[in-house]
Parts: structure tokens; C-alpha cells; sequence
């Protein structure tokens, strides 16, 4: 089957996958479920106590160690013998010990997630084990669900899916079900529906198309089992060691049976002293020695809040000369923020990052401490016009609704508005929910005597229906216009006073003539600590690479906010992709910010800037970092927001998601 899904009209993808809206029969599913088998991942076997010993013996040092014993023992020397063994087995009881504990810390971070899906088979829903879904199974999607495959949809309402982990992204993507052209970068594949992915608000109905290693997911993890885990600096430089040290103990041992034979020694005499010296030689405490002060490096470690999987990647995270991070959840919180407040009287700007609202309003043009009514308006619209809710649990900030909502809770806030006294104040009588056909929302309040209409959506529609003259609507135009350039999301805000017999809201209520509040511009901020870490890193002579899946014109302003963007500005997965192996090695060490990449990109970039030989750190938290966490020198996983496959394939995990944690371990 071709897999270019999201380019065929819905009623070719019935046609070639012979199904239809009533689902498969029952039988068509079973021998569908033999052609393709269970719709699950290739489980990775856990690591049991046995092979997590032995590792810490595969070490050249090692090797020789071992061999030095049974020489000594074949000697006759069964003292100095076992005292050697007695060291090998102590320094891999060391390394043992310290990674099976780290596994165990990162088994605590993992969480479960539900297996079933609602599906319509012989004409009826039912629920079924997410691994029994086939190709062709006509599956329904509400708030909440974990989409089990890939599905091409048909049926769309305020349907919006969270893709952070499979593209990068930070905002949640509007899904649609019109054909698309062309060959779309995965993050706008508006019609498709991906594994692994959460659906945020609204419900859908659509078609399975691919299964089990042939979703993207699929396509991910099997990139992941391709790529072999890299040498670390450390390891490299005991083999070399090993290596040298192995050569001039045995040269030397030839050359004293040589002199000693020469010299009229019976030859099991001379073979006895070259077999005594190559021992003596040997310097057993050095494993030893490095195994105990990579434990000490990481105790030390977990103090900042980085759990070490592997023991070497202590002395790797301090030989890094490159550090290449996604920027959703990692160099930002992944927390929709309202920077720019815009009306046609004040521009303003607000200071913190994410849904804390501990920041404050900085309005150049007002000289008052109280708040400009223009710009109390349009916050009190962001409060009413609004279905989240802003939450203090747990010493952390949390919102329950849309996280582009739940921004504009925080602005309020920050504006020194109390969120629910101005909600019981002004009661909500009816709502227009946002739809993406029509591209906003509208609420009804009680507003003193009056009755007020509050209308919160897309700029281009939300102006168009306010009563403006051509020039000042130009002026809100470019104001738009600027915003979009530096990456932010923006909201338009109007009002419009109604009957006030009227109990309800139509569509012609907001059709025309609504008053114009202003704008509020989001993005997802760096958090406030990265700066200052990055400094450390170029003051150490570090490079910052941003590698992300979000929209060129994010990364660019966030590179810029951050001052890492080169004079080469941004690249995009569609530049990379066009690059042979040597044009992209340039490109990898002469840019500093790459947008809306694949997973296959980040990875062959990561390859590049080895190539080069620069040691490479990789960050990230979601399924399409994993390969590219695997391939680099040290990979650093998120361990609050990472899924389990980015933990699985990184070295380090930062327990507390923050960059600066990284340039913390470093140091």
C-alpha cells in the first residue's frame, strides 16, 4: 500500500483499503491481523542482572587483568592470582552497583498508559486491545485518547492533537480532513492522526492506515535498533591504552626469554621470568581507580539533578564540545507564554516564562500604576473568553484546558486581575465553541445591565468583523504581521453589546460591527536560566546547536533571543534534506539552529559534527530524539516530560528537565 495517506481523498483510502464507515467484519479483521501482524512495537529486552555485570568486565584493561591472573595461577603464583581476579571482580561489583541503581531510578519515572481503542467493527462500537487494530479498522478519537496508530481522518470536530514528542512541536496541531499536495514535512500533515501522539481537545473518526513498525513511530524505533551505540572518548582512549600496554609487556617478555635464553638459562626458567615480569607489570589498580572516581563523578552528578545510566558518560559529558538540544521541553518549558499586549492605545510586554504568573506588565506608555482601561478590556476578554482553568498544586502551576487558553489566565494574572472574581462577576449565559471552520470562539455575559459579547480567535477573522477604518486596520495588520516574523502565535479580541432580552448567541451576533480590543502575542519562551548556562558554555568553549521540529520562524527567534543563531541564520529539514554527507557536515558546524527537522535529520546531523570530531551531547524528550540521543557521544533525556524511549536509548537523564542541569554536569 503507498503510504502517502495524507494526498489521497478520503474516498480513495476506503477504496484501497476495502473498508468502509461501518468498519471491517470481524473475519476480514482476523486475516488482516495475520497479514500484518499485532499493532505493537518490537519490545527491547531488559538488561537482567547477569549481562549487567558482565558488562563492566568488557574493558581491554580488563581482558588483560584476567589473562595476567591465569598466567599466575598456571605459575603456581595462586595468591597473587586471585588478588588480581579479587580486583576485577570488585571493580565491576563497583560499576555494577552504581548502574543498577540508576536503572532503578529511571524505572520510578516511567508511567503507564492505556492499551484499548474505540473502534466500529460489524457496524457497531466496541473496545478493543490497541495491538489487535489493523490497516483499514475505522477507529473514534476523543479529548483524552492516546492515538494507537496512524489514521487518515474524515470526521473532525475542534479536534486538536498534542505531537510534541513525535515533531517537536510546543503548541498543539488543528487537524482537518481536506486532501494535501506535495510532499509535506510530518508536523503539517493536518489530515493525519500519528501513534504515540494525545488528542487535546474535541473528537475525531478516521481510518487506520498503518500499524505496529510501519507508523512513523514504527519507522522511529526501527531507526533506533539500526544505530550502534558509540565509543565513548574514555573507553577509546583504555583501548588505546590496553592496547600500547599489551604490546610492551609482551615485546619486553620476548626480549628477556630472548637474553635469558642467550644467556644459558634453561629455557622453562626463562619462560618463567617473562611470564613473571609481564604480571609485575601489569597495573591492576588502574580499572580500579577509574571506576571508583567515575562513582564519585556520579554521586556528585545526581546532586544537580543528573542520573547516570552508564558510567563512562561521567567523563563524556566533561570531554563535550558540542551540545545539541531540542528546544520544546528542554531549552523552553514547553509552556505557551503571552510575551506582546497590543492595543490601539499601549503596546505592552510581559517579563517570566510559563504559567507562573510571578511576572509583571511593563506598559512604556502609561505613566499611571493602574491599569489602562483598553488593556484591562482585553484582559478581562482573555478571562471570559476562555473554557481553562489556572491551578497553584503542588508548588507548581498547572492549567486544565488548552494551553494557548491557559496563557492567557497567566496575562491576567500578571496584570494583577483575579481570575475568578471577574467570572462569577460577569456570568457566562451562552457559547460559540471554537471550531476550526470558523476559527474562534464567542461568549455571552452578563456585563452590569448589558449584555456583552466577547470574541477571542484568529486575527485575520477577528478584525475583518470590526468596525474599523482601512488605515488603522492596516496598522493592526502589521502589527500582526510583526509578531508572526518573531515566531509568536497571535489572538485577536473584540466585544459587541447585544439585546439584553436576548438568552443565547448566534453566528450573526459576531457577524459585524464588533469593537476592537487588541492583540495578545504568545510564544514558548526560553526559560529564564538557559541564558546564563549557555554563556557558561561558550565561555568553556562549548558550541549550543538548537535542533527542532517546530516552524522555522520559532527557532529563528528563539536563537536570536538566546544569541546562538549564526550569520548563516536557520536551516530547515528541507535543506537538509537536499544535502549530500560533506555539504551537510559544513552545515552542521557552521549553523546553530535547524527547524522543522525529521527525525532521520536530526540523526545524520549528529553524525556529521562526529565526523568533524567534535564530541557531541544530544538532548531531548521525545520518540524522535531517541536515534539521535543513541548516536551521539552522551545523550541526555528529560526525565519528567521524556517518554520512555528517549530514557531507554539517552546515557543521562535530567531529573528536573532543564538545560542548565546539562551545563551543571559539565562543570
Amino acid at each position: 500500500m503507498n503510504g502517502a495517506w495524507y494526498q489521497k481523498t478520503i474516498k480513495k483510502v476506503f477504496e484501497e483499503l476495502n473498508t468502509s464507515s461501518d468498519g471491517l467484519e470481524t473475519s476480514d479483521a482476523k486475516s488482516r491481523l495475520e497479514k500484518f501482524g499485532p499493532n505493537q512495537l518490537p519490545e527491547k529486552n531488559e538488561e537482567t542482572v547477569w549481562i549487567l555485570f558482565l558488562r563492566q568486565i568488557k574493558n581491554p584493561l580488563i581482558y588483560v587483568l584476567i589473562v595476567s591472573a591465569a598466567l599466575a595461577v598456571i605459575m603456581g603464583k595462586l595468591t597473587d592470582g586471585l588478588v588480581v581476579l579479587g580486583v576485577v571482580i570488585i571493580n565491576a561489583l563497583i560499576g555494577f552497583l552504581q548502574e543498577y541503581r540508576s536503572s532503578k531510578e529511571i524505572a520510578a519515572l516511567k508511567k503507564m498508559i492505556p492499551d484499548t481503542a474505540s473502534i466500529i467493527r460489524d457496524g457497531h462500537p466496541q473496545t478493543i486491545l490497541s495491538s489487535l487494530i489493523v490497516p483499514g479498522d475505522i477507529i473514534s478519537l476523543q479529548s483524552g485518547d492516546n492515538i494507537p496508530a496512524d489514521i487518515r481522518l474524515f470526521e473532525v470536530r475542534n479536534f486538536r492533537v498534542m505531537e510534541a514528542s513525535l515533531t517537536g512541536e510546543s503548541e498543539s496541531s488543528e487537524k482537518e480532513t481536506d486532501i494535501m499536495m506535495g510532499n509535506v514535512a510530518l508536523g503539517d500533515r493536518k489530515n493525519m492522526a500519528f501513534s504515540g501522539t494525545t488528542v487535546v481537545s474535541g473528537t475525531a473518526r478516521g481510518i487506520v492506515v498503518q500499524t505496529g513498525i510501519q507508523t512513523e513511530l514504527g519507522k522511529i524505533n526501527t531507526m533506533l535498533i539500526e544505530t550502534p551505540n558509540p565509543e565513548t572518548p574514555l573507553t577509546r582512549s583504555i583501548a588505546h591504552v590496553a592496547r600500547i600496554l599489551t604490546f610492551a609487556i609482551t615485546l619486553i617478555g620476548i626480549i628477556l626469554f630472548c637474553v635469558a635464553f642467550l644467556r644459558g638459562y634453561p629455557v622453562a626458567d626463562a619462560i618463567l621470568a617473562s611470564i613473571t615480569l609481564a604480571v609485575a607489570a601489569i597495573p591492576e589498580g588502574i580499572p580500579a581507580i577509574i571506576t571508583i572516581a567515575l562513582a564519585i563523578g556520579v554521586r556528585r552528578m545526581a546532586e544537580r539533578k543528573a542520573v547516570i545510566r552508564h558510567l563512562p558518560a561521567v567523563e563524556t559529558l566533561g570531554s563535550t564540545t558540542v551540545i545539541c538540544s531540542d528546544k520544546t521541553g528542554t531549552i523552553t518549558k514547553n509552556e505557551m507564554t503571552v510575551r506582546d499586549i497590543w492595543t490601539l492605545q499601549h503596546e505592552g510586554t510581559f517579563s517570566g516564562t510559563g504559567y507562573d504568573p510571578s511576572g509583571e506588565l511593563t506598559l512604556p506608555q502609561s505613566v499611571n500604576k493602574h491599569l489602562p482601561p483598553d488593556v484591562h478590556e482585553l484582559l478581562i476578554a482573555g478571562i471570559l473568553c476562555n473554557d481553562s482553568y489556572l491551578h497553584k498544586r503542588e508548588g507548581n502551576w498547572i492549567i486544565e484546558g488548552d494551553p494557548t487558553e491557559g496563557a492567557l489566565l497567566t496575562s491576567a494574572k500578571k496584570g494583577g486581575l483575579a481570575i475568578e472574581k471577574i467570572r462569577e462577576k460577569f456570568p457566562r449565559i451562552d457559547t460559540i465553541p471554537f471550531e476550526s471552520e470558523h476559527k474562534f470562539m464567542a461568549t455571552i455575559h452578563s456585563v452590569d445591565t448589558k449584555k456583552t459579547v466577547y470574541l477571542k480567535g484568529a486575527p485575520e477573522i477577528v478584525v475583518t468583523r470590526c468596525t474599523l477604518n482601512p488605515e488603522i486596520k492596516e496598522v493592526v495588520f502589521q502589527s500582526i504581521r510583526d509578531f508572526a516574523q518573531k515566531g509568536k502565535r497571535v489572538l485577536a479580541f473584540a466585544k459587541k453589546e447585544i439585546d439584553t432580552s436576548t438568552s443565547g448567541i448566534s453566528f450573526d451576533d459576531v457577524e459585524q460591527d464588533l469593537q476592537f480590543l487588541g492583540l495578545q502575542a504568545m510564544i514558548d519562551p526560553p526559560r529564564d536560566e538557559v541564558r546564563t548556562a549557555i554563556n557558561k558554555c561558550h565561555s568553556a568553549g562549548i558550541t549550543v546547536k538548537m535542533i527542532t521540529g517546530d516552524h522555522q520562524a520559532t527557532a529563528v527567534a528563539i536563537g536570536e533571543d538566546l544569541k546562538i543563531i549564526s550569520t548563516e541564520g536557520a536551516l530547515t529539514g528541507e535543506h537538509l534534506e537536499n544535502m549530500n554527507d560533506s555539504e551537510l557536515a559544513e552545515s552542521a558546524v557552521q549553523t546553530n539552529v535547524f527547524a522543522r527537522v525529521a527525525p532521520e535529520h536530526k540523526l545524520r546531523l549528529v553524525s556529521a559534527l562526529q565526523k568533524k570530531g567534535e564530541i557531541v551531547a544530544m538532548t531531548g524528550d521525545g520518540v524522535n530524539d531517541a536515534p539521535a540521543l543513541k548516536k551521539a557521544d552522551i545523550g541526555v533525556a528529560m526525565g519528567i516530560t521524556g517518554t520512555d524511549v528517549s530514557k531507554d536509548a539517552a546515557d543521562i537523564i535530567l531529573t528536573d528537565d532543564n538545560f542548565t542541569s546539562i551545563v551543571s554536569a559539565v562543570e
